[in-house]
């Protein structure tokens, strides 16, 4: 058999193609991404994005009632949106077999909050997998598949950042042929009125209770015997820090960890004289073992926010007085007393060219409420640019906007809500339409770069293409506000400063709610053929105000002006910024383009 070097997301997706999915549906979100990119790439299957994560469920479950193997995913916040069908399916179950995956992201590397989707697994009572590897990633992709259709429930695949996108080595195997298992027609399982759905409720429990005697059994939860009187209960990428840096001891390791097997733990905990529980995040395993009458401890050591690494997990053993403290670094022969200073940081910043650049700066210089959304957009609320309020969730910022001038009369004409081409299709479409039907008098302005950036460039309807390359119908966006109700629509270039600067202030000035639609590709998808600007360093003041667009390709050198002529993309935002004229499209004595 093959082996092949692959992430976890890679993994996931190799794992459903061999067990015989062939329906795969998410919204792109990081750590999660990557799943559903590299399914696409698989013969025999169908694979899409759906505008948000609530309707990719809903296919999902569709697709499973049909008869067909399925896999949904996205990241941890995307099930948020999507736990309306998932509260429900848990009770109608399956028929094909229904996988849910939830990346999480410890650490928040890519979220705005570092939320536990382990707790959603027990609130829907679906059984939960976690693996520690790209192996077991693949593995359990196929075991979840085959516990979804045992036990009639839909299976939620929980994995983090670093499995997510960690590399390790899997045996690959051929594809089991797909099946389509036969839908027969019953409503006292799918048609979940308050009659049948008390009928699926007790069966939900019945169902529950057969999937804890399976936990008990489980190869995926194991006993790893060791020497020592401390034991150590983990589960996901905290087992692979454990086995690091505690090697040789008694460990539980946990692959199905909900339900949890109170007896195997039990056991374990009646072989060993302490018991610590190694886990990110919430303290979800140990609660529930202390809740079975054990002495356990767990987050008194490791903490209970931000993602682990062996060096973090060391610290916690030696808090516990399981091992030694690491020795301090001793200062080597010949080596300069001073330490070393610590690598500059290097902050998240808009890409040179990015459309999204002048609309912040503008927004800024208006002293506006600006309420953002999520997106790569969001950097524009980090200084220089500071040209947004507030970033909450998908969709939020018009709902927001709209609150917020219901809550003051002195915001209104005053407040802006921000939402990208992507984030309005997934979930700004109702609050536009509830800002139009309760009388708002909002503007919005709709930064349309014609893809989803920030997690890599993946189409959406309004693109005209779709997951498989396929060509798609492209939603207008002008025409789908005008068709929600909003009477004032303006198309901006967000590169002409003076335009965006008069078309905001006109709209602001307007009754009713607006729509400003600022339409340019994203710098990187879409290469423009314009030469580098130039500086005069002759009539550069150093007065640095081209910083305040916080473009990387712009410095200081000396006292004056500088832009990397490799980074720029002749965009022009920085020539209409300067006051002096130094900033110049073209070299001296060519025309200037300004």
């Amino acid at each position: 058999m093959t082996v092949e070097l692959l992430t976890g997301n890679e993994a996931i997706a190799r794992g459903a193609w061999e067990n015989g999915v062939t329906v795969g549906v998410g919204y792109p979100g990081t750590p999660s991404t990557e799943i559903l990119e590299n399914f696409a790439r698989y013969e025999g299957i169908h694979a899409e994005w759906a505008p948000n994560e609530k309707v990719a469920l809903e296919v999902g479950i569709g697709a499973s009632l049909a008869g067909a193997r399925v896999l949904v995913a996205m990241k941890h916040v995307g099930v948020n949106v999507a736990a309306d069908p998932l509260m429900t399916a848990a009770y109608t179950g399956v028929n094909g077999g229904l996988v849910l995956v939830s990346a999480d992201d410890p650490g928040m590397h890519s979220s705005q909050n570092e939320q536990d989707n382990r707790f959603f697994a027990r609130f829907a009572r679906i059984p939960m997998l976690e693996p520690a590897d790209s192996a077991e990633a693949r593995d359990m992709a196929g075991l979840a598949l085959e516990i979804s259709e045992q036990f009639d429930l839909p299976v939620m695949l929980r994995t983090t950042t670093r499995v997510a996108h960690s590399w390790s080595f899997v045996q690959l195997r051929e594809r089991v042929p797909a099946v389509l298992k036969e839908y027969r027609k019953d409503p006292q399982k799918w048609l979940m009125v308050p009659a049948y759905g008390r009928l699926r409720r007790r069966a939900l429990q019945e169902r529950l209770e057969k999937m804890q005697a399976y936990a008990e059994n489980t190869p995926v939860n194991r006993i790893l015997p060791g020497n020592g009187d401390v034991g150590v209960i983990t589960s996901g990428i905290s087992y692979q820090y454990v086995q690091e840096v505690l090697p040789g001891a008694p460990v539980l390791k946990l692959g199905l960890t909900f339900p949890l097997p109170a007896g195997l733990i039990r056991r374990f905990a009646a072989g060993v004289k302490r018991i610590l529980v190694v886990e990110e995040l919430d303290p979800y395993l140990e609660e529930y073992i202390r809740g079975l009458g054990l002495s356990v401890a767990g987050k008194e050591f490791f903490p209970a926010s931000g993602e682990f690494n062996p060096a973090l997990v060391r610290r916690g053993f030696a808090a516990a007085g399981v091992i030694a403290p690491a020795a301090p670094v001793t200062q080597t022969a010949g080596a300069p007393e001073e330490a070393l200073p610590a690598a500059p940081g290097r902050p998240p910043v808009l890409c040179p060219g990015c459309p999204h650049r002048g609309v912040f700066y503008t927004l800024h210089k208006l002293k506006l409420l600006v309420t953002g959304d999520i997106g790569c957009y969001t950097l524009g609320g980090l200084p220089p640019l500071a040209g947004m309020d507030s970033c909450v969730c998908m969709g939020a910022s018009i709902g927001m906007a709209h609150g917020a001038e219901m809550a003051d009369e002195q915001r209104r004409g005053r407040t802006v809500a921000v939402i990208g081409d992507s984030t309005f299709l997934h979930s700004g479409i109702t609050g536009l339409l509830n800002m139009v039907y309760n009388g708002g008098n909002g503007v919005v302005l709709i930064l349309d770069n014609r893809t989803t950036a920030m997690t890599g460039h993946q189409d959406h309807p309004a693109t005209g293409k779709n997951l498989m390359g396929q060509p798609a119908p492209a939603v207008d966006l002008e025409m789908l506000v005008r068709a929600l109700g909003v009477g004032r629509v303006a198309v901006v270039d967000p590169l002409d400063l003076a335009a965006v600067t008069e078309t905001i202030n006109t709209e602001l000035a307007a009754a009713g709610p607006s729509v400003i639609i600022a339409r340019r590709p994203c710098a990187l998808l879409k290469k423009e053929s314009r030469p580098p600007v130039q500086v005069d360093t002759a009539v550069c003041t150093g007065c640095k105000s081209c910083l305040q667009l916080s473009c990387p390709a712009i410095a200081v050198a000396g006292k004056t002006a500088a832009v990397d002529p490799v980074a720029c993309t002749g965009c022009g935002l920085c020539v209409q910024v300067c006051k002096f004229g130094a900033l110049k499209t073209r070299p001296e004595g060519g025309e200037a383009d300004a």
